[in-house]
């Protein structure tokens, strides 16, 4: 396997492991019930996913999906950092909900442009499915954000996320 392939599956592992810390801690945060349990739903998928990077990452310096997920993360942009920079301590269900939906449109981008590069059947798989269930945490995240802002329609999300 190509070392270029080899660092996107590592880079991937970590954006997983990023996803579901942001994720475990909104659902610590929250107060709505049904958002809790979307963010616990969500932490849940996100280290799903790290494991199936974790089964097709051919390194060695990553030999237990279980003690990679208990190092800290110290890096400035991990979801969660983001979210405690853009939202400080006012960590509400409508700002932890945007954040949500800006970094999952954003991974879903970049899962599908290295999707788009891996030759291996196998490990292009892998980034698919992730491309189409990161597609569908979108897809959750903005009903539920849509049911929190008391959208009548999700034709209105464009209005109250771009404000």
């Amino acid at each position: 396997m190509k070392a270029e392939v080899q660092e996107a599956i590592k880079r991937s592992l970590h954006t997983e492991k990023s996803a579901m810390l942001f994720y475990q801690y909104g659902a610590l945060q929250l107060t709505d019930p049904r958002a809790k349990k979307t963010f616990e739903q969500l932490a849940k998928e996100e280290r799903e996913h790290a494991g199936q990077f974790h089964r097709i990452y051919p390194g060695s310096d990553i030999p237990s999906l279980d003690d990679f997920l208990a190092v800290q993360e110290t890096d400035e942009q991990t979801w969660l950092a983001v979210a405690k920079k853009r939202c400080g301590s006012n960590f509400t269900e409508k700002k932890a909900l945007e954040v949500a939906l800006d970094k999952e449109k954003q991974l879903e981008e970049a899962l599908r442009a290295l999707a788009g590069m891996i030759d291996d059947p196998d490990v292009r798989a892998v980034f698919e499915l992730n491309v189409r269930e990161t597609h569908n945490h979108y897809l959750l995240i903005e009903a539920e954000y849509s049911r929190i802002m008391g959208m009548v329609d999700e034709s209105d999300m464009d209005t109250f996320v771009r404000e």
